[in-house]
């Protein structure tokens, strides 16, 4: 076990951009939402402008009750310049850099366990089992800061019918590259890798459940996950592991990397609840990125409608 990262590299710097421009410059948030320059100059982060290609026909989604209405999105300058992913960099702020030159040709992506069909899949594949939708969900980090972002991908269950699971897979464990070369962090000991994270099936299979190739209409910039990620909106944001190489269907519930580093701080489940707090701060609060004030954290992220029901009878302070 290495030593604990530093408790000024897992949380976040509140309110990150615009305390920043309110300590430097004496201007309200609002100011702060301006230009790329704006933000150099105000706060002394050299943004990176990432530019990915677009993304040909996004639909819109068909079921209006999985996404988020009358909140306004987190800037991309901000989704992009403001990252969790060690395998980059643990300071949040420089993941953008360090990605930078990012290379994911040839991509692909070995799904396989219990299933009658097992396969690999290159980014071709996984862009003909369905066209895009785009999604704006909320996305929360454990540290206690959240964002609004319009994702673009599709239910994962539509790769996994792809496979066809059999009735003895309970659980779908992932993995993410291994590679120094192109994540340069992983020449460290700071986690064990590669990254790896599970649901259970149910969870998995649920239509909340993206398999996410692009934001803000755009393939995924590197810093973000690229090419492909998962995001389950209402978990934290470590269990939306990103840069897939590997999909396996299990009867056993996989290991996953923040739970072996840290048992008592993350668990399995990983499901937004202001009521069970981190041992080193609370969750009852968040920071929306870009905004001045706290919000109150929601049960399950806002999406207890939806997802609520996957956890009926769990005791989920027990089960974190």
């Amino acid at each position: 076990m290495t030593d604990k990262i530093p408790e000024r590299e897992v949380t976040p710097k509140d309110q990150y951009f615009d305390r920043r421009a309110l300590l430097r410059a004496g201007v309200t948030a609002a100011g702060v939402v301006a230009t790329g320059f704006a933000y150099r100059r105000l706060n002394g982060v050299d943004l990176v402008e990432t530019k990915t290609a677009q993304l040909a026909g996004i639909a819109k989604p068909t079921d209006p009750a999985y996404v988020v209405a009358n909140e306004a999105l987190t800037p991309r300058a901000k989704v992009t310049n403001y990252n969790n992913f060690y395998e980059f960099t643990t300071n949040k702020d420089g993941v953008a850099r360090a990605a930078q030159g990012f290379r994911s040709d040839g991509w692909m992506i070995d799904v396989g366990g219990l299933c009658n069909k097992p396969r690999m899949f290159n980014m071709d594949d996984i862009r003909r089992i369905a066209p895009p939708e785009e999604r704006i969900y909320r996305f929360r980090c454990v540290e206690a800061w959240s964002m609004v972002i319009p994702w673009a991908g599709y239910s994962f269950s539509k790769l996994l019918d792809k496979v066809e699971p059999q009735g003895s897979a309970k659980y779908v464990a992932f993995e993410t590259l291994f590679d120094p070369t192109r994540f340069p962090n992983q020449s460290s000991s700071v986690l064990e890798w590669p990254y790896r994270e599970g649901y259970r099936i149910d969870e998995a299979m649920h239509p909340l459940c993206l398999l996410t190739t692009g934001l803000y209409g755009a393939e995924l910039p590197a810093q973000d996950g690229a090419p492909v990620r998962m995001i389950l909106p209402w978990k934290y944001g470590f269990k939306n592991i990103k840069s897939i190489v590997k999909i396996t269907l299990t009867d056993k519930q996989p290991p996953t990397t923040w739970a072996k580093y840290a048992a008592s701080e993350y668990g399995f489940y990983g499901n937004v609840n202001p009521q069970h707090d981190h041992p080193r701060w609370s969750q009852a609060t968040e920071q929306r990125i870009g905004e001045s004030g706290r919000r109150r954290t929601l049960m399950f992220n806002g999406y207890a409608d939806q997802v609520a029901n996957l956890y009926a009878g769990m005791d989920l302070d027990a089960n974190f």
